[in-house]
This record gives structure tokens, sequence and C-alpha cells, in this order.
């Protein structure tokens, strides 16, 4: 596992952020949060996929009213689910008079770039801090390149400009950024916060800008770090992006928390977000929540479907069997099963794993080795290879790991 910069340890809910914590997922619902009933469904769906906090919108009267009642509900369904309240704008009005939503939420979010303008900047600011206080809530202070606390950013290029040797716009925004949510943690820490009750983030849309934002970000300052990149985009562009960017910052040990941020189909599955994440987490060894399979790309040596049907079916066998071998076994999460297509790589990725198959390539003969932790097992012929392969493997399974009691 790999080791984390030391940051403060805050606690949301009943969940842990930074110091020697676990990275901790989350996730944020896209339903209208007066809509109670489809904001609570969607909150368990993220909750059950493996999110440990979930962020909701409260942008007016109406989406503040129905936070206490979201909150009631998810706990007369015994779901202890951290609710994390995001405010721009109007924030400060929203918490101010509606104390119910303020007293329900485990953790408010805030951007130092819309929280207030000018003269009323501050006292707005000041406004959702001193409730934050009142309440014993954490807070995320979050900046975003597309709401950058335009004040500061003109202040920063005025002074870029009287210099002979000028830095770029781009390295001025980055400035911006992360001098945006310090300046803002130090305000809050003035007003009252105490320090175990902040967690920054600055995020943009760029893959490398983003990890040279949260170096700088991570330099400078020991509060938990949220990751993530924003406006990642949808499908493989967006997967791609932000496994990238939060991958290579998880392993410079920067970050605490992370979020992919998907742009779904419509009424696409917002839990697509999350099974990114679990799988960059488990990608990186930094936890594991289901055996892993390891299976080859095929190539011209392995012309039938045989070895990708297997894969798909140990896959699907896994995946339907996990909630009660999760239950009955301890550590199973840690099994690591190989399907192989052929004789090259096939027997010695299965020796790599706790339990492994190499079947028959093209014009090779029709027997497929079985290993367990790196010995030969069985040859299996015939045409019930899967289902002898599933039966070893539930065998191995019930003689290795520990049962609950």
């Amino acid at each position: 596992m790999l080791s984390k910069r030391n940051s403060i340890a805050v606690k949301v809910g009943d969940v842990l952020i930074g110091g020697e914590n676990p990275i901790v997922i989350q996730s944020m619902t896209n339903t209208d949060t007066a809509d109670i009933q489809n904001t609570v469904q969607q909150v368990i769906d993220l909750y059950e996929e493996g999110s440990e906090i979930v962020r909701i919108t409260v942008d007016r009267p109406d989406a503040a009213k129905a936070v206490p009642y979201i909150k009631e509900s998810l706990e007369k369904k015994n779901y202890s689910i951290p609710i994390v309240g995001d405010f721009h704008y109007i924030g400060h009005k929203l918490l101010r008079d509606y104390p119910a939503c303020a007293e329900s939420l485990d953790k408010y979010r805030i951007n130092p770039g819309n929280v207030g303008f000018k003269n009323k900047k501050d006292k707005q600011f000041s406004e959702i801090i001193e409730i934050a206080c009142k309440n014993n809530k954490p807070i995320r202070i979050g900046a975003n390149w597309g709401s950058i606390d335009q004040e500061l950013l003109t202040i920063l290029m005025n002074k870029n400009n009287e210099h002979k040797i000028k830095r770029t716009s781009i390295e001025i925004l980055r400035e911006a950024l992360v001098t945006s949510v310090i300046k803002s943690a130090r305000r809050a820490e003035e007003i009252g916060l105490e320090q175990s009750k902040i967690i920054l983030s600055a995020k943009v849309s760029n893959v490398n800008e983003l990890i040279k934002v949260y170096e700088n970000l991570g330099n400078q300052t020991n509060y938990p770090l949220h990751l993530g990149l924003t406006e990642a985009g949808m499908g493989i562009k967006g997967v791609v992006s932000s496994v990238s960017a939060i991958s290579i910052l998880l392993n410079k040990n920067i970050g605490d928390t992370i979020r992919v941020s998907l742009t779904p189909k419509p009424n696409g599955d917002r839990v697509e977000e999350v099974k990114v994440a679990k799988e960059i987490l488990q990608a990186l060894n930094l936890k594991s929540y289901r055996p892993d399979v390891a299976s080859c790309p095929g190539c011209g040596r392995t012309t039938s479907t045989v070895f990708q049907e297997l894969a798909i079916d140990i896959e699907d066998f896994i995946e339907k069997e996990m909630p009660v071998w999760k239950k009955n076994y301890i550590g199973i999460n840690t099994l690591k099963v190989a399907v192989m297509g052929c004789i090259v790589n096939g027997p010695g990725e299965s020796k790599h794993a706790n339990i492994g198959i190499s079947l028959p390539g093209t014009g090779e003969q029709p027997a497929a080795p079985v290993f367990i932790d790196g010995e030969k097992y069985k040859i299996l012929r015939g045409e019930n290879i899967s289902g002898e392969f599933k039966k070893i493997l539930y065998n191995y399974i019930d003689n290795k790991y520990e049962k609950n009691n």
C-alpha cells in the first residue's frame, strides 16, 4: 500500500478522511434534491456500489427543505450515509434560513469563487463558517477553474504584468486556484473553524494541469485533499482522463478522498463513476473490493472464443456469489484468479494467481491445466471445463479462507 502525505484527519459523519486512513470514495447525485424519494434511492444506490460519502445539490429553498427528510428517510431504512450539501451563490442564505438543513448535513461544500462577491464576500463566507462552527460540521473549500475567484485572479494578473519576465496565464490561473482555497481555509480558522474540520480541493478539467495544481497544493498545506478531474467528459474519454489524473496523484502520495466526475448518458446509471473509482483504488492496491480476475487480451493464437467466454463466465460467477462470500469468508476480496488463453503466458500467469486455468490455444493440445497457489493441480478436458473450474474455485475458497462465525 502506498504511504500518504501527512494530512490532518477530518471526520465526516462516521467516515475519517485524511491522516493514515484509507482513501475515501465520494460521489454526487444528479436528481432534483427536492424530489426526496428519487434522491434517497440514488444515495442508496451510490452507497451500495461503494461510495462512502454522497453529495447532494442544495441550490434553492425547496432543496434545503428536503434535506432533513432525506436524512430521516435514510435513517429509517437503516442507512448511516454521510451526506454533503453542495452550495453555490446563496449557501449562506439557505443555511441561515433553513437551520434543519444545516443541522442534518454531515458536511458543507462551498466554492470560494462564488460564495460572495466584492464587499459581500467575506460577510457571506463568514456566515457559512459560523453556521458550520455552531453545528460542529466540517466543510470542503473547493475551487474550480470554471468559477475561479475573479477578484483574486485580476490581482495576480496585474502583479504579473509588473514583472519583466512574465509568467503564462495558465501559471497564474494555477496560482489563483491554490491561493484561493488556502486563503479561504486560513480565514475559516480565523473565524473559529477547527483545522480538523477543513478539506480542500482545486479542480480543473485538464489532466496535466490538475497534477500541477495538486502538487502545489500538497506542498503548501496539510489539510486533507479531495481529488477529482472536473468536467472529465463522458464514456471512455472521461474514464481514461479521470483514471490518469487520479492515479498519478495517488502514486505521488497526494490525495485523501476521490470522486470520478463522469458525464452520464441520458438516463444513464450514476453508479458508473463509483465503479471507476473502485477500480482505481483496486488497481493501485489501495483497497480491495472483490477478487481480481486476470485474463489475456487474446491474439492469433486464440482464434476461438472459448477463453473469452470462460473469463466472462467466471467474472459473472464471482460477482453473483460475492455477496454471500463476503458474509461467509474473511478476506475473500483478496483472491486472485487467472483465466488465460494459451501456453505462452497462460501457465506462468496462472501460477502467479491463487488459482488459475490456462486454456488451449488454436492447434494446441485440448487440455486446460489448473494451477493452485503456484502448483499444477489438475488438467481439465471435455465440454464442462467451466463448471469443473467453478467447483474447484469454490472448494479452494471454502478450504483456504477463514469463515465468519
